[in-house]
């Protein structure tokens, strides 16, 4: 019988799926530390884990393991070379929040040009004469640059679309193995792209080094928009502040960070014409169902021979 170890808290459909499910125990670990999880780890032959660490040492104390179901889509917190050492695969949810998520940066995007949290501010301390300053823009007719056109930048294109903006998309990948059908055109230079574009909407995975530093933000159209719903580091946060307070960059709205809670001396909490959420973007009630089911669907896969291997991240190391 196969014993599966949920770390972290797991919508209830999920579990509904494990606990239905033929020839299969688990734990269930609400809290979402590395550390809460250790004691269950000796005998779990897979593993459902939420944003929380799984370190080398962790899949150390875990003998049995032989699946790892990312409740989600990033795979930072997992040390994967530890995995591709015992060849054990980690798997991803498929297209389950991109939805999600490219609406979070339509609404950011909305809410950065609005001046929304100036607005905000403005009514609650009185402050009614800010309208007149004519803070608040329009998105139709403005230009989207969308770094990353994946699902999630697909998705962000239809909306922005919908909101009548001239939307292009950098993604070197893509515009090496085959770029997608539609009317959004690729931008082959992305400096070029940046002194274009009113708006850019980063969705990326994370690199090495920022893709958006010193010199790329300073290509930046002067008081453009910049949002982030993909990972922290992707932009350099101190660029990204000088911009701000010089006002190179108009409006910023950013859904994630360097560092995770972000520190009460982060100086991007003291600007107002910042937007700022905890890292929330995919995190919607619809969306946290479907993520799940997907996960625990992973290792159910897994375990009936019957797992996608497009979900697999590290499959080539596993095969």
């Amino acid at each position: 019988m196969a014993h599966v170890l949920v770390a972290g808290k797991l919508h209830p459909s999920g579990l509904a799926l494990l606990e239905q499910a033929e020839g299969v125990t688990f734990d269930h670990v609400e809290e979402v530390s590395e550390a809460s999880y250790q004691d269950y780890l000796a005998r779990a032959d897979a593993i459902v884990i939420r944003t929380q660490p799984l370190s080398a040492g962790s899949i150390r104390r875990a003998p049995r393991l032989r699946i790892v179901s990312r409740h989600g889509v990033g795979y930072d917190a997992v040390d994967v070379a530890a995995l591709n050492a015992r060849g054990i695969p980690l798997c991803i949810v498929g297209d389950v929040n991109s939805v999600s998520v490219a609406e979070h940066a339509m609404m950011l995007i909305l809410a950065a040009a609005k001046r929304a949290r100036l607005a905000d501010i403005a009514v609650r301390t009185g402050r009614w004469g800010w309208r007149n300053r004519l803070e608040a823009g329009e998105i139709s007719g403005k230009r989207l640059l969308i770094l990353g056109y994946g699902r999630i930048g697909r998705a962000l294109a239809r909306m922005a679309a919908g909101f009548g903006m001239d939307v292009k998309a950098h993604d070197p990948y893509l515009a090496e193995h085959g770029w997608p059908e539609g009317k959004v055109g690729p931008v082959a230079m992305l400096r070029e792209g940046l002194a274009w574009a009113d708006v850019v909407s980063v969705n990326l995975p994370k690199a090495v080094r920022p893709v958006l530093g010193p010199d790329e933000i300073a290509a930046m159209k002067p008081g453009a928009i910049l949002v982030n719903t993909a990972r922290g580091g992707i932009v350099d946060d101190d660029a990204l502040v000088a911009a701000l307070r010089s006002g190179h960059i108009g409006a910023a709205g950013l859904d994630v960070f360097d560092e995770e809670p972000p520190l009460a001396d982060n100086p991007l909490l003291a600007l107002e014409q910042v937007i700022l959420t905890p890292h929330i973007a995919g995190l919607t009630r619809e969306s946290a169902e479907r993520m799940a089911v997907s996960s625990v669907q992973n290792v159910l896969d897994f375990l009936a021979g019957t797992l996608d291997p497009a979900l697999i991240v590290n499959k080539d190391a596993t095969q």
